[in-house]
């Protein structure tokens, strides 16, 4: 049944991306990112909503009122839904991503409209300039900015170098940095299209405020970061799973597309 409900949700994932670009795109030749940015939140909020109604994975979001209006978020990557998570909590939210995203049809054009700071994924010190220039109209901009320190996409549990550009951001820019922890990678893992039924949390932790030296700045992010997410992954692997509450309630496939419409 895991496996079933696995490749629906795959399916419903192209299918619901594909349409969301499409008519992104068609908006695209309208001034300023409004209405792209609507059409892109609800096609966050609505992958949130399919993890629920075709894999059975129930986001948990704690300490959202821990976010102020102007800050960065720096976040634990584990799965590929992290962003979809996290983008579906705000309005006119920045982040970085990188150019990976730019080789899909329209997608480079529709992350361009939207303001989004794409960088290399090798890093470099072109990566971290271009992270720094287009990070800064961000801020000036009043938005909130979320950013991977890592990187990478790491397995549940696991975890790569924090790498310095989130320390320039918040010595540069003067504002907290909001630590942000996950178990999503548990049940949405980064590898292979498996789906595990279950409450995903994405926790927002106490901002780290702004003037702190770059080693401990670097070890208090880190320290939050994959502390609080091996709290939660230990609790998401001792979740029973109850057959009957793997979906809101009996749907059809039909019903299921229209709850996304």
């Amino acid at each position: 049944m895991t496996r079933i409900r696995s490749i629906l949700f795959t399916a419903v994932y192209y299918i619901v991306s594909v349409l969301y670009v499409l008519l992104a795109a068609l908006f695209l030749v309208l001034p300023g990112r409004k209405a792209v940015g609507w059409i892109v939140r609800r096609y966050a909020r609505r992958m949130v909503q399919a993890l629920w109604l075709f894999a059975g994975i129930k986001l948990k979001v704690v300490g959202r009122e821990k976010v102020p209006a102007a800050c960065i978020i720096a976040a634990k990557h584990h799965s590929w839904f992290d962003g979809f998570c996290v983008y579906s909590q705000f309005d006119d939210m920045a982040f970085v991503t990188g150019d990976h995203l730019e080789k899909i049809p329209l997608l480079s054009t529709v992350l361009k409209k939207l303001g989004a700071i794409v960088v290399d994924s090798c890093g470099g010190r072109d990566a971290r300039d271009r992270l720094q220039i287009h990070a800064a109209k961000a801020n000036e901009e009043g938005r909130r900015i979320l950013i991977y320190p890592e990187g990478h996409l790491a397995v549940a549990g696991e975890r790569f170098r924090y790498k310095s550009g989130v320390y320039h951001m918040y010595k540069n820019f003067g504002l907290p940095v909001v630590p942000q922890a996950t178990n999503l990678g548990v049940f949405a893992p980064q590898q292979g299209v498996a789906k595990y039924p279950g409450t995903a949390t994405i926790q927002f932790l106490d901002p780290i405020p702004p003037g702190l030296p770059k080693a401990e700045f670097m070890a208090r992010l880190e320290a939050a970061i994959e502390g609080q997410s091996d709290i939660l992954i230990a609790a998401a692997r001792r979740q029973p799973v109850e057959p009957s509450k793997l979906v809101p309630d009996p749907m059809t496939f039909g019903q299921a597309m229209q709850q996304l419409s």
